[in-house]
């Protein structure tokens, strides 16, 4: 069967677009000159553009027609980054992005939430539990980058300032905040999937609805094997995203 017109046609701008004939920032040609070249109708072009449009390779602007966008840096994610860093303000999302204190900004919103057999299993505890929920939008520059659902246990930070939204961000992270409360954290487990992104996840990100996410779940684990902090999940966009892990074998 024959590839539809505006698949063909977008492609082909996908191309020229990699290839460094439009470069990030650059106008594309507009929507006549489009038809004229390729031979088609607006209708094409249109749909053509709404798929890179989706796919977040360019950006539309009322007068400003058509551009190419800048591509994302690309972020590595290893498997150290929850080690402590002494001195200083950072955390795993800091060292994640290559970033300092001042260039970070975090969007945060707290609720009391009781435990859904979902969560009541990934904590290991009873359906109903009372937690905290602490809903986090992580920017970087003004940037939106990640996004997550931090779940503690309300018996564990009830009355101290891990519960207080006004201590957030936290220097070193939750592997720090619970450190002041006695809880010493030896394991962190985190699962991975991908897909595409939900509404909500393209716009928190600014992303098109063709970029594709990556959603983890985040285990806090406390050298007495209880869990202690549930993240889930924390989605990034997926396309400028990638997870390290290191392997040492013994021979």
């Amino acid at each position: 069967m024959a590839q539809p017109e505006y698949l063909r046609i977008a492609a082909d701008l996908r191309r020229r677009i990699s290839s460094g004939e439009f470069g990030p920032g650059d106008q594309i040609p507009t929507l006549p000159d489009l038809c004229e070249h390729y031979g088609v109708s607006q209708t094409t072009i249109r749909n053509a553009l709404d798929l890179l449009r989706n796919e977040g390779i360019v950006e539309s602007r009322a007068r400003a027609g058509t551009r190419v966008r800048a591509r994302p840096a690309i972020h590595r994610m290893a498997a150290d980054r929850y080690r402590s860093t002494p001195g200083g303000k950072s955390t795993p999302y800091t060292r994640d992005q290559g970033i300092g204190w001042t260039e970070y900004r975090l969007d945060k919103r707290f609720e009391r939430v009781q435990a859904d057999p979902g969560l009541a299993a990934l904590f290991e505890c009873e359906v109903g539990e009372r937690l905290l929920a602490r809903h986090f939008v992580f920017h970087d520059n003004d940037q939106p980058t990640q996004m997550s659902t931090s779940y503690v246990r309300w018996s564990d930070v009830a009355g101290t300032p891990v519960a207080d939204p006004i201590n957030e961000p936290w220097p070193g992270g939750t592997k720090a905040q619970l450190a002041t409360l006695g809880i010493r954290v030896t394991t962190i487990t985190e699962s991975f999937t991908a897909g595409m992104p939900t509404d909500l996840e393209a716009a928190t990100l600014r992303i098109g609805s063709g970029v594709p996410v990556l959603r983890y779940t985040r285990k806090h684990i406390a050298d007495t094997g209880r869990v202690v902090e549930v993240a889930h999940p924390i989605v990034r966009r997926g396309d400028t995203t990638i997870v390290e892990f290191r392997i040492d074998l013994d021979d």
